[in-house]
């Protein structure tokens, strides 16, 4: 899957940034230059994707991998 970042800006001046492909906290590294340069982050959501290698680590100490 391609890894893209998304930064949406509204009308009045609001931004979102948005990862798409990156698994685990591989987003929060390849956006946080342009979060530092839009400022002070006030919310953030995780997707599915953010837990996605926590999820496999577990499965492999617990013997399933």
């Amino acid at each position: 899957m391609n890894q893209t970042i998304e930064i949406t800006v509204t009308p009045d001046g609001q931004t979102r940034v948005e990862t798409k492909g990156f698994s685990g906290a591989g987003c929060r590294e390849a956006s946080r230059f342009i979060e530092e340069a839009l400022g002070k982050r006030t919310s953030e959501r995780t997707t599915p994707e953010f837990f996605q290698v926590a999820d496999e680590r577990q499965r492999l100490q617990e013997g399933g991998g």
